[in-house]
């Protein structure tokens, strides 16, 4: 955010943000930042193990200096590539109660990592003005509507197939699989809505629905787990 206050100031969806309301000033902003993420970095390492606390920091590097710095504001693939920092809250938290990345973790990581793009772009799409005024490269931005459908689906497709490798590889059960395919199914049908209709707030059906699924997704990993 400190990084981000200028554009956060022209665009609508972030103008009620602390710093844009001018509640508290850059630097404090970026003074409470680091001190956060080092002091956390720091409580995983001493409390938890050294290798989750490799992977936070890691974590926290890449958003704010490979997404956020770098990425945002140069290239469409922004939230392609930057979104493997919100992929790794999964695996931090496997690593904090194993000690280490198995193929269960990575497979939880790519979840999310195909889950973001089409839950990012159908917000853009949604919001495709106050990207364009703020300069901010987002795929509907520079490939139009069009194309980032095109890619919300693909991605929801590779999105699917990934969730349904926690079943292949033994780690989930049928109760699993089942839910996987039938979330997997309510997310084409909002895709296909957004694609059919013209309504302006068609992408938040795609967006709301987007947080829904992940979140049932990985509330029915834990049903499965607990009914075996």
């Amino acid at each position: 955010m400190w990084y981000d206050h200028d554009i956060d100031q022209i665009m609508k969806r972030t103008q009620g943000r602390p710093l844009p309301q001018g509640k508290i000033s850059p630097d404090m902003a970026l003074g409470f930042g680091v001190v956060l993420a080092i002091a956390s970095v720091g409580v995983m390492g001493l409390l938890v193990n050294f290798m989750a606390a490799i992977y936070l920091g890691a974590a926290i590097l890449y958003y704010v200096f490979v997404y956020t710095m770098w990425l945002k504001r140069t290239t469409p693939q922004n939230v392609v590539i930057g979104g493997a920092a919100g992929a790794f809250p999964p695996l931090i938290g496997w690593v904090a109660v194993t000690g280490n990345a198995s193929l269960e973790a990575w497979i939880l990581f790519l979840i999310i990592f195909l889950w973001t793009p089409p839950h990012s772009w159908a917000l853009a799409l949604y919001r495709n003005e106050d990207y364009q005024n703020a300069n901010v490269p987002m795929l509907p931005v520079v490939a139009g509507k069009k194309s980032t459908l095109i890619q919300i689906w693909i991605y929801t497709f590779l999105l699917i197939g990934s969730t349904l490798l926690l079943y292949r590889e033994g780690f989930m059960g049928a109760l699993y699989c089942v839910s996987a395919l039938i979330l997997g199914l309510g997310f084409l049908i909002a895709n296909l809505y957004l694609s059919l209709s013209k309504s302006p707030k068609a992408p938040l059906n795609v967006f709301f629905y987007s947080i829904f699924y992940l979140f049932f997704l990985f509330a029915m990993m834990g049903v499965d787990k607990f009914t075996l």
